[in-house]
């Protein structure tokens, strides 16, 4: 397994639970303006992102929970490497309706919810 973007969560914004709720987590790279980190999980990369976008079928994790992605949008991973920025959205879509989210599919939102804490692990692999 190639790991594409290991990255730690620095910290949460107090919109980001509702959002998880909903099934859609918001990553922003540390340094984001204020307004965006409401709603956002700031997080500071470990690993990548490699140059390559994740393919349909690759892995991502979030501490304890794992999907697979469904679905990239054609600005989704040039958004990760600009300024580390990405929506994820947990539908199981496939195809993204908006070009810089990423679909997974579906998680159990409240143990999506449990597990964006500061600390936390992302990871995207194929």
């Amino acid at each position: 397994m190639t790991v594409l973007l290991r990255t730690r969560v620095t910290a949460i914004g107090p919109e980001v639970a509702d959002l998880a709720e909903g099934g859609v987590v918001i990553l922003f790279a540390d340094g984001s303006p204020p307004e965006l980190a409401e709603v956002s999980v700031l997080h500071k990369t470990e690993h990548g992102p490699s140059d390559g976008a994740p393919a349909k079928g690759a892995s991502i994790t979030l501490g304890p929970v794992s999907a697979t992605i469904t679905a990239v949008g054609s600005s989704a991973w040039s958004k990760v490497l600009d300024m580390g920025h990405v929506v994820i959205s947990f539908n199981g879509a496939t195809e993204a309706e908006r070009p810089g989210e990423i679909c997974a599919s579906q998680v159990d939102s409240q143990a999506l919810v449990a597990a964006l804490k500061t600390g936390a692990i992302i990871t995207i692999a194929a």
